[in-house]
């Protein structure tokens, strides 16, 4: 019998239960897979807590590795035994067999582990898209990225180098200072010791930057409106500090003409091409050794509890993985 987490109730990490699960058989379009390694998301607390409401009772999860165990019919693309990823709904992941739709696999090449794939995937994807999709960056551009040494920041900052960005990154803490550095920042900025809208006045001589990623959300908007220029973007991806407040577009949006999106991985990789676009350059990227990935930690399946603990006590600096039992 198969093993997976799952949720009958929004809450805490308490309300994650290891349960038995029956896979059977993939219908069309599907495959069943078993999960070699499966990636720790941030959002996947979203859900969890009901920040973002499931329909209950529901899986958790949308990342993660494997090999392809069976297939369905009408699948055209995958066949037994190949090594896949995904980062996509249906949610789920947190399992060690699963069916999965063929759409949102895609196979891992020759080099790549089962591990660097799983913990990449949704990361990898949500750069991939925010470089090149939502707004897309130019060399020698600045651009200003919150939470830098985080999963996505670090991934973020050394695919923008490479690039040719000009990389300003924040971090919560001293003690994360370094770890940006080493991934591509050219400045970091402790956002709770500056003022971090300052500090990228002082850096642009006064001229601000046209993009703000921001991950971070409510503590750090205002601010990040703060250092944009004219018709500059606000790329507003994330919640870890809370949500956003209604935005007053007289006050923020207005007297600067600025662009305000609120984008989504599903969205960016919803057809076929654009994950294949996505993931084909992501793979290339860690190939050729543009983005190093070292995986900060990982979690027995049956531990994912104290992992979401410590995703939410902000004790995770990096990509993580839940790994199924043997």
């Amino acid at each position: 019998m198969a093993k997976s987490i799952i949720i009958n109730k929004h809450g805490g990490p308490e309300v994650l239960e290891l349960v038995d699960s029956k896979v059977g058989a993939p219908g069309p379009r599907h495959i069943r897979i078993k999960n070699i390694a499966i990636g720790l998301n941030f959002i996947d607390t979203y859900h969890r807590s009901g920040l973002y409401p499931l329909k209950l009772p529901c899986g958790l999860g949308m990342e993660g590795a494997g090999v392809v165990e069976e297939v369905g019919p009408e699948v055209k693309n995958l066949a037994r035994g190949d090594n896949i990823a995904y980062a996509s709904p249906p949610l789920g992941s947190y399992s060690d067999e699963r069916i999965i739709p063929e759409r949102i696999a895609v196979k891992i090449p020759e080099g790549i582990t089962h591990k660097v794939a799983a913990s990449i995937m949704t990361k990898g994807l949500t750069v991939h898209y925010l470089l090149y999709k939502t707004y897309k960056v130019s060399a020698g551009e600045t651009v200003l990225f919150h939470a830098a040494a985080g999963g996505v920041g670090q991934i973020f900052c050394q695919w923008a180098k490479s690039l040719g960005c000009k990389v300003i990154g924040t971090v919560g803490s001293d003690s994360k200072i370094d770890i940006a550095k080493k991934n591509g920042c050219d400045f970091v900025i402790n956002y709770n010791k500056e003022s971090f809208d300052k500090k990228v006045l002082d850096i642009t001589e006064n001229k601000g930057i046209g993009v703000v990623y921001d991950g971070v959300g409510k503590d750090t908007f205002e601010k990040s409106v703060n250092c944009l220029k004219p018709r500059g973007m606000m790329v507003s991806f994330g919640n870890s500090s809370g949500a956003l407040n209604p935005i007053d577009v007289k006050k923020y949006i207005a007297p600067k003409s600025l662009f305000f999106t609120r984008p989504g991985l599903t969205h960016y990789t919803a057809e076929k091409n654009e994950l294949e676009e996505g993931s084909s350059l992501l793979f290339e990227k860690i190939k050729f050794g543009k983005i190093k990935i070292k995986i900060f930690k990982e979690y027995a399946l049956s531990d994912s509890r104290k992992a979401h603990e410590d995703l939410a006590a902000r004790k995770i600096i990096g990509p993580a993985l839940l790994i199924p039992n043997e």
